[in-house]
């Protein structure tokens, strides 16, 4: 894949002597987190309102970035209200993974998608759980998720608490499937609306159609840029690592295509590929549906009026006709756990052509057009950190992972 990548501690590399480790409990949790995440009936979901505040300081990157300040070496803490329904989870994790007896083959008429996510979108974190083990994301959704460790809790709370800096919590009462995507939606609006008056917002919800599948996904960081004529959207992620060593080659893969999936969300939105037919009826949506009175408020609180579903799709619709395609150059900061310190930053070029591969390598999953595959056989350390190990073939194949047995791996703190 033809990128460019840079780090901010890539010229003290040396001096620092930052070790590069394959892989953490941390990060693998993070990168599992999609299995973790059991959710109740009621979603989270979110709406955001404008106001400023103070400001705190965070490692500086490239291409310079627009805010009430300089660049992002100064984070303006914006105060916004952040709705939910009662329960709620965290980041991208948008799904809740059933516990399934089957051991029928994916086909095209049963595929994984329609048993496991019928009338829900496909979420980010789906397709790179995939990308990070086809076998295992099989597993996962056959067998049941995973359980929440210490590491993740840790992670979780350092996003929640860059959440905060942002955003005030509000609960809202919804009462039905329309009122849960309406509040998506609005968070939507008002999320946009926030980066384009103060230049930055962060954990912006973000539902799309593309390659013939809806997806949604939640960007941790979105900024505009600081040159005047440049009106390309920055997409940031940042994530955790329990020790202060550096991502293995596999992890950066994964968080890239993170970011190359929202950025290819972001820029079919821009180009109006939201088919609002499709919508209800892929979900099975009324857009006639009268919204609860908690959402009709905060409708009005952001500038607008609306009555029904279809109001919010239609006000969704025109707020990102509004945006320009996403910038080229993307950005993944990795953190030591610890004490937040920045280890390093991962800057890269959107690859359409790489991003399209994958999409439709794990299409191909979803769909069941082709069975689940193992990793490769240089990246088998995967399986040292997998719950399912003791049940994959790959670990009890002798054309496995040889000396990487389930008894020689490292366990997992739960």
């Amino acid at each position: 894949m033809a990128e460019t990548e840079t780090s901010s501690s890539n010229n003290n590399d040396n001096k620092n002597n930052i070790p590069i480790e394959f892989v953490t409990d941390e990060e693998m949790a993070f990168i599992e987190a999609a299995y973790a995440s059991v959710t109740s009936s009621s979603s989270s979901i979110f709406a955001r309102s404008l106001s400023s505040c103070c400001t705190s300081s965070t490692p500086s990157s490239s291409p310079r970035l627009h805010n009430n300040s300089l660049s992002i070496n100064s984070i303006t803490l914006l105060s916004k209200r952040k709705l939910s329904s009662p329960s709620s989870c965290a980041g991208d994790i948008e799904d809740t993974l059933r516990f399934v007896n089957s051991r029928n083959k994916p086909s095209i008429s049963d595929s994984f998608l329609r048993r496991f996510r019928k009338k829900r979108a496909l979420s980010v974190t789906d397709l790179t759980s995939t990308e990070w083990c086809p076998k295992q994301m099989e597993f996962s959704l056959l067998l049941g998720g995973k359980k929440v460790n210490q590491f993740m809790k840790a992670g979780i709370a350092r996003h929640a608490k860059l959440e905060a800096e942002v955003i005030t919590r509000v609960e809202v009462k919804i009462r039905s499937q329309e009122d849960r995507w309406a509040l998506k939606l609005l968070n939507f609006i008002t999320g946009v609306n926030q980066l384009l008056f103060e230049g930055l917002t962060r954990e912006l919800p973000i539902i799309g159609f593309a390659d013939d599948v809806w997806m949604i996904g939640v960007i941790d960081e979105v900024r505009m840029p600081l040159t005047e004529n440049d009106h390309n959207p920055i997409l940031i992620d940042t994530k955790t690592r329990a020790r202060d060593t550096l991502p293995a080659e596999p992890q950066r893969r994964n968080g890239r295509l993170q970011l190359m999936c929202y950025k290819y969300m972001w820029d079919n939105l821009v180009a109006d590929n939201f088919p609002s037919k499709s919508f209800f009826t892929y979900f099975g949506l009324n857009p006639q549906s009268i919204l609860c009175e908690d959402l009709k408020v905060l409708s009005a609180d952001s500038g607008f009026s609306a009555l029904t579903l279809d109001d919010v799709v239609r006000y969704y619709r025109n707020t990102y006709t509004m945006l320009s395609p996403a910038n080229d150059q993307l950005l993944l900061r990795y953190e030591y756990q610890k004490d937040h310190s920045l280890l390093c930053e991962d800057k890269f070029v959107y690859d359409s052509e790489w991003l399209k591969e994958q999409i439709h390598s794990c299409l191909e999953f979803w769909l069941g057009e082709r069975e689940a595959t193992y990793v490769h056989e240089d990246e088998r350390w995967k399986c040292r950190f997998c719950q399912y190990a003791p049940v994959c073939p790959a670990n009890t194949d002798s054309r496995g992972m040889s000396g990487n047995t389930s008894n020689d791996s490292k366990p997992k703190e739960d």
